[in-house]
């Protein structure tokens, strides 16, 4: 039986204000938290501020990257419902607050993220690791791939931009489990930016290189946030490829469940993100695509950028509000 959500239009260009808003509400509450060095509770205030601004939106909205399973995560868990039901049917991806230590710590680079597709058009990664590799727009599809080795990438790439190695800047999420890939990028004579939590920002610089310096994005993450980072490329523009990663069974196990067979298939970002999508993500703490969320006597402050695939329109919302 065809329901009314399947025949309602997904309306991009009105939801996308309504998702900034969304986005906007969790920044504000977890702001409050910046330097308090609890990650739990930033994490938490951002959640519940973010499920009350969704619950308000005309959608019947379906949580495909999310906090967690069921039993693991209260609020806006993998699966949950949000939003009024009397709307288009969407998929949602979100991180209300990616960079919890970065906020705890009062680190740069800390964001409130989420994306919205019509349903049906997000990968339902299960939380286990992914492999990834960014690119910014402009050049030929597939100038570098999962399949090359970093030292090939390095070298694909300077050939493609025309420049030396050491012309470029690679960004890696400081891990052990990356310590190999440093130094072979570092051997090809290319740069490298560490950085510590945040992987969501680190593919988004990539599509801005001549204003953030980094050119290729690489290494092993959240799978969740890589289709969140491919939400955000389809709007940027950019090439983005994922390889989902299983250490054990049970994380095999997580694949079946969300209908996955092809366990060593590459993900371009278009199979990450099949359809048009909005986007938005507001500072918490500074960082080099927005601002952080601060106070300015009575008024508290803050900067959204708004992304829709559909036209490539990039916004820069920026919110003042009494101080509550």
């Amino acid at each position: 039986m065809t329901k009314l959500t399947d025949l309602t239009p997904f309306d991009d260009r009105n939801l996308s204000l309504a998702l900034a808003r969304v986005s906007e509400a969790a920044a504000i509450a977890s702001a409050k938290l910046v330097g308090g060095g609890d990650e739990k509770a930033a994490d938490q205030a951002a959640v519940d501020a973010m499920r009350t601004q969704l619950n308000k939106l005309d959608i019947a909205g379906v949580i495909v990257i999310g906090e967690g399973e069921r039993d693991e995560a209260p609020m806006l868990f993998i699966g949950e419902e949000v939003g009024t039901g009397n709307g288009p049917g969407v998929d949602i991806a979100l991180d209300p607050l990616e960079g919890t230590t970065l906020t705890a710590k009062d680190m740069p680079n800390a964001l409130t993220v989420i994306a919205m597709g019509p349903r049906g058009s997000m990968l339902h990664a299960p939380d286990v690791y992914m492999d990834k590799l960014a690119i910014g727009p402009g050049y030929p599809v597939d100038v570098v791939t999962l399949d090359m080795t970093p030292t090939e990438r390095v070298h694909a790439l300077a050939a493609a931009k025309g420049c030396e190695p050491s012309d470029l800047m690679v960004c890696v999420l400081e891990r052990p489990r990356h310590e190999a890939i440093v130094r072979e990028i570092r051997e090809t004579g290319a740069r490298i930016r560490l950085i510590t939590d945040g992987d969501v920002a680190g593919v988004m610089h990539c599509a801005e290189a001549d204003k953030t310096g980094i050119d290729m994005y690489m290494g092993s993450g959240g799978a969740p946030e890589g289709v969140l980072a491919a939400s955000a490329l389809k709007c940027m523009g950019g090439q983005m490829y994922g390889r989902l990663l299983f250490r054990n069974d049970d994380e095999r196990g997580r694949a079946a469940k969300a209908g996955i067979t092809d366990l060593d298939k590459i993900y371009t970002r278009d199979e990450m993100v099949t359809k048009d999508v909005i986007f938005a993500a507001t500072g918490v703490t500074d960082g080099s695509i927005v601002s952080a969320a601060r106070r300015d006597g009575d008024y508290l402050e803050t900067e959204t950028i708004l992304m829709r695939s559909k036209t490539g329109s990039v916004r820069r919302l920026f919110y003042r509000q009494k101080n509550r």
